[in-house]
């Protein structure tokens, strides 16, 4: 017998049945519950209010748990490398070889961006942020591909998947250059995905490219562990303006609007922001610490806990190894990364961080390996970009290829009741 879940409201009893997932999560299915009680539910910033049924990915912030299509984040992490996982997210399933190499394949053969693209570059001030250009280039795509996709030709989505899994990370190496006065340059067939990038991004003129193992390694690890992570605050936007029917560009042209505030995306940009207050203030970490531990102090120590996780981020624990090694094969000497290995061996070892779980997370060792490569801080919200891109696709697919009806919260009025309009004259 199917389970039901019974409301009463003014002594009247309604019932309602109970949605169970694969992992045994549960929700009340409540769309029959206006129409037939006369009311809705109130659940603001939807903490409560599941908005979709998505085979993507699985989160248990109780436990700690990440998986993205069934498979645990430590072993996509451990063994494929970020295409792979891009696949697997928007697709269903890990790739053969042959699918792999053909993804691959089409991906660089749709890397070049039309050269006008540039005149829009040009536009934008050396002072914009990265993250308001990023988003404008990708709408700008639209303007470059005016057709849109038709979602019932499998051939149609996937070849809008690869051209902007092709084209964004030149935007994004385009948006860094930009910003350091560096010519524009393409992509280089012979290199990899991750290892392209980072030679658009960081390739000095006149000079031969050459890049260390164990930072590919990184930023490989740090793109997958930000490819997904259900319904945020980013992805429920491309959901939502996806489902008006809006084209693929234009939906994560919006996701990367969202994914900009520092209350999402942002957070390891204010990491290091924090870090460098308090090298300014003398570098005192002890000191930190306690005013962190002091509610009457406004001081908010960024990059530690996490509003899902209540116990610790699997992804902290992946990316902690790899910080490590960054730091140690590149022997960078920055009082601010100083200071932050000195955060950080405090809050594991302090009973009150320990107790209440407020361990470093992803967003507190990104930013760390974002610092240590040279990466601007205006940048970091653009590689966390980078790495969403293919959570995004995955959910905008699978949005429209379920025929998802289209977003339309309800409200509960709190403004003035029927008044009498008066002329000028008279108020």
């Amino acid at each position: 017998m199917s389970k039901v879940a019974t409301i009463e409201i003014n002594g009247k009893k309604y019932e309602f049945p109970v949605v169970e997932g694969t992992e045994n999560e549960q929700g009340i299915d409540i769309k029959k519950l206006r129409g037939e009680a006369g009311v809705i539910t109130l659940d603001r910033g939807y903490k409560n209010t599941g908005s979709c049924e998505s085979a993507i990915t699985f989160l248990n912030g109780e436990k700690g748990v990440l998986r993205y299509r069934g498979y645990a984040i430590e072993d996509l992490a451990k063994n494929a490398d970020f295409l792979e996982v891009a696949y697997l997210l928007i697709f269903g399933e890990l790739p053969t070889k042959t699918q792999l190499d053909k993804f691959y394949a089409d991906i660089k053969e749709e890397s070049a961006v039309d050269e006008e693209m540039k005149k829009i570059l040009d536009g934008f001030p050396k002072s914009a942020h990265p993250m308001g250009v990023l988003s404008s280039l990708t709408s700008a795509l639209i303007a470059f591909n005016p057709s849109s996709v038709n979602v019932e030709s499998e051939e149609d989505m996937y070849k809008a998947i690869v051209k902007i899994l092709g084209k964004f990370p030149v935007l994004a190496a385009w948006t860094l250059r930009k910003k350091n006065s560096l010519p524009l340059n393409y992509g280089d067939d012979t290199l990899g995905y991750v290892e392209n990038l980072h030679k658009m991004m960081f390739e000095k003129p006149g000079k031969s490219y050459k890049v260390d193992k164990a930072v590919i390694e990184a930023l490989d690890k740090l793109l997958i562990l930000h490819a997904d992570h259900e319904q945020n605050c980013s992805t429920s936007t491309v959901r939502m303006v996806g489902s008006s029917h809006a084209g693929l560009f234009a939906s994560l042209s919006a996701g990367i609007s969202a994914l900009w505030g520092p209350l999402h995306g942002g957070a390891n940009q204010a990491v290091i922001e924090m870090l460098e207050r308090i090298k300014e203030d003398g570098g005192d970490t002890k000191k930190f610490m306690e005013k962190a531990k002091d509610k009457e102090d406004p001081f908010r120590l960024m990059g530690f806990g996490h509003r899902v996780y209540k116990n610790f981020d699997p992804r902290a624990k992946i990316i902690k190894k790899s910080a490590d090694e960054v730091l140690d094969q590149l022997g960078v000497d920055d009082p601010v990364l100083d200071i932050a290995k000195g955060l950080e061996k405090e809050a594991l070892e302090d009973p009150y961080f320990v107790d209440r779980k407020l361990y470093p997370n992803v967003d507190f060792y990104s930013g760390i390996i974002y610092r240590a490569l040279g990466i601007p801080v205006e940048m970091f919200t653009v590689m966390f970009a980078l790495g969403r891109l293919p959570g995004w696709i995955a959910q905008w697919r699978e949005m429209r290829l379920k025929k998802e009806p289209i977003g339309r919260p309800r409200q509960i009025y709190t403004g003035e009741n029927l008044r009498e309009f008066k002329p000028v004259e008279k108020r």
